[in-house]
């Protein structure tokens, strides 16, 4: 079992954000190109989602340890963006 946590750990070091996002570029460019038969469709489908959650994961992680660092230098407070302004322009 320890083994498992080792791997999964290690896997979540070497995810590379960059290399997710264009990954998931290329699936789309090959999935509008209607070239892919139904099976690859769905798996190009399902490696999409499964990128899309690490990145969004990334995202979050990223956020997160900004906000902590910001949080430690005891000189910011939480930003609450408002989509709607750019709604407006």
């Amino acid at each position: 079992m320890a083994d498992n946590k080792q791997a999964t750990g290690q896997e979540a070091q070497a995810f590379d954000f960059e290399e997710a996002l264009d990954q998931l570029e290329a699936l789309v460019s090959a999935m509008e190109e209607g070239e892919l038969s139904l099976e690859e469709s769905l798996r190009a489908f399902e490696t999409g989602v499964k990128l899309t959650r690490e990145c969004q994961n990334a995202l979050d992680k990223a956020e997160q340890k900004v906000q902590t660092l910001l949080d430690d230098a005891g000189t910011t407070e939480p930003l609450e963006f408002d989509d709607d302004q750019d709604d407006e322009n």
